[in-house]
């Protein structure tokens, strides 16, 4: 298939781009989704520095490799959160201890990523929104639906400026649907898209391995959100509920191997990946299959070079023929 396989920067941010880009290609990829964390890719010089944006392309080009979107999830997550400490870890050490501005310094990211991939060539920003409510999912003590109204309404008076700042690039913000996020599993993105109004600014970044640990089912997703994916991650999960361990993961560290799930590289756990390849062709996805490598049991160049050979491998594309055709007289 003619779908490129890419790499998502994102749990690669510890390296300089320059050797993440030599060991993506060495891996086997074909191109990146660039992280906007580490040295990776600043937002700001990307939207106002014609030279940095090019330094950028000439690194990509140097080692052979596309990229098709740009990864914002850390400063989308600050978007819409309500003041939370842990929020320091993904923003300037100027911002860090102050809710609003970290909130401020967010917004304006966002904004410039939406420049950032004009100047870059790219079409796709990937990443989170944030949520004010995801404390409250739980719905105990009550959480009423007015509540959860507000908290829409939140999103979209934070969120419309940045998608208006898209619009004039001419780019696309796709949704992680994600825990911690206001659109977290089927219906809350459903409601999500409702509350848009279908605004054609925002889809999805389809990723599989945050339904199969809810119990639901990526496929089916693909299927009645066809319309809206604008990417896809390719990342895998393992259920191993034991009678002791749950789905809300006991405060266990991700790798623990008493969590009820952990994230596996792409083949190691119970995604099924050939129905999603098989919804992907049904809609004609042209997109990039993006790795995200995140698996704590397994050394991550070994996992990387073994994803790249699984997604090559599972990228097959649709026949071009009905299978019955050679049965027919002429």
């Amino acid at each position: 298939m003619s779908r490129p396989v890419t790499l998502f920067s994102g749990q690669w941010a510890d390296m300089p781009f320059e050797k993440f880009c030599e060991k993506a290609k060495s891996f086997g990829y074909d191109g990146i989704e660039i992280a906007c964390w580490g040295d990776h890719l600043e937002l700001k010089k990307a939207a106002t520095d014609a030279k940095y944006a090019e330094e950028r392309k000439n690194i990509l080009k140097t080692h052979g490799l596309k990229a098709l979107a740009i990864g914002t999830h850390l400063m989308g997550q600050c978007v819409s959160d309500s003041s939370d400490p842990r929020l320091a870890s993904f923003t300037p050490s100027n911002v860090s201890s102050k809710p609003e501005d970290i909130r401020k310094w967010a917004i304006q990211e966002m904004k410039y990523a939406a420049a950032a991939a004009k100047n870059l060539g790219i079409k796709t920003v990937t990443g989170f929104m944030g949520s004010p409510v995801w404390a409250y999912w739980y719905s105990f003590p009550p959480t009423t639906e007015q509540m959860i109204s507000d908290a829409y309404a939140q999103l979209i008076k934070l969120w419309t400026p940045i998608f208006d700042e898209f619009d004039k690039n001419g780019v696309k913000f796709a949704l992680e649907v994600h825990p911690t996020g206001i659109a977290f599993d089927y219906y809350t993105a459903e409601r999500l898209l409702k509350e848009f109004k279908n605004r054609k600014t925002i889809g999805f970044n389809f990723d599989p391995s945050h339904f199969v640990w809810q119990g639901i089912t990526p496929h089916l997703f693909i299927r009645d959100f066809h319309k809206h994916i604008l990417h896809v991650h390719v990342k895998d999960v393992a259920v191993t509920l034991d009678g002791k361990s749950g789905i809300l993961g006991s405060f266990l560290a991700f790798g623990d191997v008493k969590r009820g799930w952990n994230f596996r590289s792409p083949g190691h756990g119970d995604v099924d990946f050939e129905s999603i390849i098989r919804e992907l062709n049904a809609i004609n996805y042209k997109g990039p299959l993006s790795v995200e490598w995140e698996d704590s049991g397994m050394n991550r160049e070994i996992g990387a070079k073994d994803a790249c050979e699984f997604v090559k491998n599972i990228n097959f594309s649709p026949s071009d023929v009905a299978f019955d055709d050679a049965l027919k007289a002429e």
